[in-house]
């Protein structure tokens, strides 16, 4: 089914390198400062650019793997979950805005499980796009959190902070509507 079972080609090597830069993140944040967390910041965005780079490389190369869809996928929750929970130790994110959006992807998750044992397949949608740039940009400018030449850095965050909380609340629900269609819908496997 998969072309490629090479498990460590060039893409689930880079899905690999989002994964292990997670730590190096949870410690620049766990020491705080400007500088510790503007680094913190561009390695979470250089990882999320690994995200767009893996899979495309995985579809033009042919080098999709089963490895590499159960990893990516982790690895992009991983990434955030621990960033998110960084910044509810450091008073920048409510904890229960975090508890919604983690609610939301283990739902989703869970979701995805129970379809994929039922042949049931729901593609992404644009919300799930929109949804992980807005958690995506909210995440970095409340990691940046000080003000760099002039710019309200933490506001912007929160605005997008709240972007992301709408559109992962939206998403979440859009994927268990297209499921519940799916799943009960006569030959919704054929």
């Amino acid at each position: 089914m998969y072309p490629s079972e090479k498990l460590w080609n060039l893409a689930n090597r880079l899905t690999m390198m989002r994964i292990l830069v997670i730590p190096i993140i949870v410690f620049l944040l766990f020491f705080n400062g400007k500088l510790l967390n503007f680094l913190a910041a561009l390695l979470y965005v250089l990882a999320s650019l690994t995200d767009i780079i893996d899979g495309y490389l995985a579809r033009k190369m042919k080098i999709v793997t089963r490895l590499g869809l159960f990893l990516d996928p982790l690895a992009d929750k991983l990434l955030m979950t621990s960033a998110m929970i960084m910044l509810v130790g450091l008073h920048r994110v409510p904890a229960w805005i975090v508890t919604i959006i983690i609610g939301r992807e283990i739902a989703v998750t869970g979701l995805r499980g129970i379809a994929a044992t039922e042949s049931i397949i729901i593609s992404a949608s644009m919300l799930g796009k929109y949804k992980t740039f807005s958690q995506t940009v909210a995440i970095v400018f409340l990691v940046l959190h000080y003000t760099y030449f002039s710019i309200p850095v933490r506001t912007i965050g929160v605005v997008f902070l709240w972007i992301a909380l709408i559109m992962t609340v939206w998403s979440g629900i859009d994927y268990f509507v297209r499921f519940f269609k799916k799943a009960f819908q006569p030959d919704s496997n054929a």
